[in-house]
């Protein structure tokens, strides 16, 4: 079990990295993150709709979900940032990515 615990933090950076490389070339950006199975990515240079409102017609038309910042926050957030789990397998994460990369 030990050895599996130590192994989580890379495990789960190699993904994050793939996913984030995967992206390069596209219109989202890479939020720096650590400690998270979730990856920030900007969306500036798309939209300037509000991060829910994205996240549904992501949801509705390119079928991926995502999870707005704005839900975890008391005041108005005018970020435009959106929340992406990368614990996924491999080809999840290509699938993903090939989706976003056509934003």
């Amino acid at each position: 079990e030990r050895d599996f615990a130590a192994g989580l933090s890379s495990f789960y950076q190699t993904k994050r990295d793939l996913f984030c490389n995967l992206l390069e070339g596209s219109r989202f950006h890479c939020v720096p993150s650590a400690g998270t199975y979730f990856q920030l990515l900007d969306y500036s240079e798309i939209s300037q709709e509000l991060d829910a409102d994205l996240a549904v017609r992501l949801t509705q038309e390119a079928g991926i979900a995502s999870i707005p910042i704005s839900v975890f926050c008391d005041k108005k957030l005018d970020a435009t940032v959106l929340r992406f789990c990368f614990a996924k397998t491999e080809p999840m994460l290509e699938q993903a990515a090939e989706l976003l990369c056509k934003i």
